[in-house]
């Protein structure tokens, strides 16, 4: 294949994963705005729209565990397309099965719909650069990290419009719609570099073979480790959005909230746009550090948000958090595809489980913390976690920095 051809191939293929993307994004937060509701309609219980979101979570957990063994078996775009169609296969009850006896499979749908979310992001992540030529890698991630953040807020939005227009019925159809158009998108995609086809290893060696290759990568470790502290100040301010939203305006707190969720994702999109910009074609170290500043000033941007009481304080301050959400969520995902072929897999199907146990352990453990202590401290708390583990981080490079140093200079005079 010549290079103009492999140019052309590349862009067809990230434009491609872009839109299906977009439009699978679009889909997940619709369904899990109008889902939620329709539980919490049906049942009238916060308990049922609970059990609901932890199917949802759990479906992501068991997702984390499957991913390694599904793509190793099924490798390229057949099992994106099968994710799609499956996903909406599930909402395909809703339209025709009666509403009183919708309840009961409402859970199954759940744990469904979170099992294909996570297993279609473990999937698209770890095959990207099978599609993708290696210096159109950051930019796409870029894109795909704007339209997730475009996708949540737009989902949100249009959830509501089209409950007014043709209520759930309307929303499930959209959705299905949605799913299909994804798939009809990753069909078209042709392989840029086939992957060595791997062999099929029990979990456990494969988990294995990812600590010895995270042995070798530390800083790639302390990331992971870092985006799991993450996940529980991500779960804090989630909860924490409808109580300041409150506290600045009783009477408009819906409003106010999808306010700074807009805002929020506006900052995201700047924030990958950025990354774009300035980590194309860079090494890994320089992908390190933007992941390291993207989560300092993200998590120093929330707890100076929820220290506001007027809106306008609020929204200047989240627009940054936003931004080193984008940032960080960028060179995270591009550092992690720089790895090798074999270590890929069972890299992101790890990132899918810290981030699914780690925001449904968070949202567990802020419960109490709220019942007692006022919203100001526990984003503190929360937040200050993967900040603390920065501090950390940031002390560890500059002493083997120099630890590295007096070595070269000692074999210099030597």
């Amino acid at each position: 294949m010549t290079p103009d051809i492999e140019l052309n191939v590349s862009n067809r293929n990230r434009r491609l994963i872009i839109f299906a993307r977009s439009i699978s994004d679009f889909g997940a937060f619709l369904n899990m705005v109008a889902l939620s509701t329709y539980v919490y309609w049906l049942s009238q219980s916060a308990i049922a729209a609970s059990v609901f979101l932890a199917c949802r979570v759990f479906g992501g957990i068991v997702a984390s565990l499957l991913g390694v063994a599904l793509f190793r078996r099924f490798t390229g775009r057949a099992p994106l397309v099968f994710l799609d169609v499956f996903r909406a296969l599930l909402l395909t009850p809703l339209l025709f099965v009666p509403s009183a006896h919708q309840l009961m499979l409402l859970p199954f749908i759940a744990f469904g719909i979170g099992l294909g979310n996570s297993l279609f992001a473990i999937g698209l992540n770890s095959q990207l650069p099978i599609w993708v030529a290696a210096d159109q890698r950051v930019a796409t991630n870029a894109w795909l990290t704007s339209v997730g953040a475009t996708g949540a807020v737009l989902g949100s939005l249009c959830s509501g419009l089209l409950m007014a227009a043709g209520g759930f019925q309307m929303i499930f159809m959209v959705n299905i719609l949605t799913y299909m158009a994804a798939a009809g998108l990753i069909m078209p995609l042709t392989v840029l570099y086939p992957s060595t086809r791997q062999a099929r290893n029990a979990l456990s060696d494969e988990w294995r073979e990812l600590v010895r290759g995270l042995r070798g990568a530390p800083v790639l470790a302390v990331m992971l480790l870092i985006s799991l502290l993450d996940t529980l100040g991500s779960a804090a301010h989630n909860v924490g959005f409808p109580i300041l939203s409150k506290d600045i305006d009783p009477g408009e707190s819906t409003s106010v909230m999808g306010y700074l969720l807009a805002v929020w994702a506006l900052g995201k999109f700047v924030g990958a746009r950025f990354a774009s910009s300035r980590l194309q074609g860079r090494a890994n170290d320089r992908l390190e550090r933007a992941f390291l500043l993207g989560v300092a000033l993200m998590s120093n941007a929330f707890i100076v948000t929820f220290q506001q009481s007027e809106l306008h304080w609020a929204l200047a301050f989240i627009v940054w958090a936003g931004m080193g959400d984008g940032v960080a969520e960028v060179a995270l995902i591009s550092r992690a595809q720089s790895e090798p072929q074999s270590l890929r897999l069972p890299l992101f199907s790890l990132l899918t489980l810290i981030q699914m146990v780690g925001f449904g352990a968070g949202m567990l453990l802020v419960g109490p913390f709220y019942s007692s202590w006022p919203l100001t401290r526990v984003i503190v708390l929360f937040h200050g976690l993967p900040l603390s583990a920065l501090l950390f981080t940031a002390g560890w490079l500059y002493f083997r920095s120099n630890t590295a140093e007096q070595q070269a200079r000692c074999q210099g005079r030597h």
